[in-house]
């Protein structure tokens, strides 16, 4: 595993920027940027931090162009709508709780990309072990769930990252967003992954 960076306040003076509640959730850079994005507010959501979401994609860089973002525990939809943003060609969104589902339907029609987008209403871990044809595109995969599932469900999102990895094509990337409780070296291929520290987020970022 490749050392952690710095901690992002160390990286970037801080600014001002909204926090993500109900009234201010919005799309950061690319062709949607400063959009704004319906939020529920329910805490099962819990949408990454304008900051982390921001250094994420400042660090897959122009990779995104062209792939297919896949949003596992997509709650607000956030980060694949940040990816159709800043490039991406296709999202899938695997969000199991139906009204969360429909919010994030109804954001794509808001921003106008209802033809590269599809919201599946279903649980990842079980999307992942049915996985289905995707196209031949890289992948950039999101697993952002809520942070007491390194807890809880370790045996069950370990080999489901395990799995989504070794079906990913070449040139994928991967990003996990867990807080302090996961150890990082648990992941497959654990050396190659390059985490850096957003506390009290951690990210994981591998490239296939």
């Amino acid at each position: 595993m490749k050392r952690r960076a710095r901690p992002a306040r160390e990286l970037n003076p801080p600014a001002p920027r909204e926090a993500a509640t109900t009234t201010a959730l919005r799309i950061i850079g690319g062709t949607l940027a400063r959009r704004r994005l319906k939020y529920s507010g329910d805490p099962r959501t819990r949408p990454m931090k304008d900051r982390v979401r921001e250094a994420v994609f400042n660090l897959v860089g122009p990779a995104i162009v062209g792939t297919h973002a896949i949003d596992l525990f997509a709650g607000t939809g956030a980060l694949g709508l940040e990816a159709i943003s800043r490039g991406a060609a296709r999202a899938t969104f695997i969000e199991q709780h139906f009204p969360t589902a429909a919010l994030i339907r109804e954001n794509i029609a808001d921003l106008g990309i209802t033809s590269e987008t599809q919201v599946v209403p279903a649980n990842s871990f079980i999307w992942s072990r049915r996985l289905p044809d995707l196209g031949a595109s890289p992948w950039v995969v999101f697993c952002s769930p809520p942070y007491d599932f390194y807890v809880s469900r370790s045996a069950e999102l370990l080999p489901m990252l395990a799995r989504l990895i070794e079906a990913g094509p070449a040139g994928s990337i991967f990003v996990v967003e867990a807080d302090e409780r996961f150890d990082f070296r648990l992941l497959p291929t654990a050396d190659e992954w390059d985490v850096r520290e957003y506390p009290p987020a951690y990210v994981g970022i591998l490239r296939k």
